[in-house]
């Protein structure tokens, strides 16, 4: 695992939130839960469950980065330890689940979190979406992965060659609902300063980048956790060649 280090601007993020197709206020169909989802964050702003007073292997953000990182290492050189995949453990966390890191992770078949990290059962708590972009769903299983659950660290995972970031660069219609998705990326292509080299790449980073600032700017919870040290939240980019997993900021 290594590091790119990138800046995702307040004025182009509040652009990406007012972007059509998959929006960050609430759908008709599930305003009302989401308007009641808000009140409640409000009222009570730091939820505190019994999964998160009673985890005995509690991790702290940085401590579960680090596990992450160990894992990946462990996968690109073929050394993988395949733990918590055993029956014993999968009883074990079927009484309850301790993920010690929530993913917001693309949908493509060839991005699986759990061996790619070289994690098990209950290890990871991912949410999983076209272009890994946030969605008002998506918060709200964030949400519930870090303030009740008692995940320290939140992962937005991107990949090299991802075909959502393409459909993006390329600026086609597209047919359904595929464009929803689509949308939310484009305000990506703003970040990019130049157009040399390999252009969906960069963007790849650019817009994993944005979902990072969007999850850290509208969320109580998140923002409460983030600022008690009790949360961290950065990305990462997946190489479909090496297998390596790069860390973006």
């Amino acid at each position: 695992m290594s590091w790119i280090n990138g800046f995702v601007g307040r004025r182009e993020l509040l652009k990406l939130v007012g972007v059509g197709g998959v929006s960050l206020g609430a759908t008709a169909g599930s305003s009302a839960v989401w308007d009641k989802q808000q009140a409640v964050a409000q009222q009570n702003p730091k939820p505190v469950s019994p999964a998160v007073q009673s985890n005995p292997k509690a991790l702290s953000p940085d401590e579960a980065l680090n596990r992450l990182v160990d894992g990946n290492k462990r996968f690109v050189q073929q050394r993988r330890q395949n733990p918590n995949q055993s029956v014993a453990h999968l009883q074990l966390v079927a009484k309850a689940q301790y993920p010690f890191t929530a993913m917001l992770s693309c949908s493509d078949s060839r991005v699986p979190s759990e061996i790619i990290f070289d994690q098990g059962f209950g290890d990871l708590f991912v949410v999983r979406v076209a272009g890994n972009v946030v969605t008002t769903e998506g918060i709200g299983s964030l949400e519930f992965a870090t303030s009740v659950l008692g995940a320290p660290l939140i992962v937005v995972l991107g990949h090299k060659r991802c075909g959502a970031v393409s459909a993006a660069v390329k600026g086609e219609p597209l047919p359904g609902r595929i464009g929803t998705f689509v949308e939310s990326i484009k305000p990506s292509l703003t970040k990019v300063k130049t157009r040399s080299g390999d252009l969906v790449d960069k963007v790849v980073i650019a817009n994993i980048q944005y979902q990072v600032e969007i999850l850290k700017q509208t969320s109580t919870i998140l923002t409460q956790l983030l600022e008690s040290g009790k949360l961290k939240i950065v990305g990462g980019r997946y190489d479909l060649d090496t297998g390596e997993v790069t860390l973006v900021t």
